[in-house]
């Protein structure tokens, strides 16, 4: 393994970023939709067939003999 120890790190706020808070700026469902591309993505690299539609098991025909 590679020895990360002596990385950068910086910690920071959103309060600490440069421009507008996105708290005060943003509603909820913005702040949403700015990472719902993101989430779709880490989906699609976790099940490579999330998007499409999976076996439904709840169809069922029954054909009955006429005797």
């Amino acid at each position: 393994m590679k020895d990360r120890s002596n990385y950068p790190v910086r910690r920071t706020t959103l309060n600490d970023q440069h421009g507008p808070p996105l708290r005060r700026s943003t509603t909820a469902s913005e702040r949403l939709e700015m990472v719902w591309p993101l989430t779709v993505w880490a989906w699609q690299v976790k099940e490579p067939l999330a998007d499409e539609p999976r076996l439904r098991r709840d169809v069922v025909r029954t054909i009955r003999n006429r005797s």
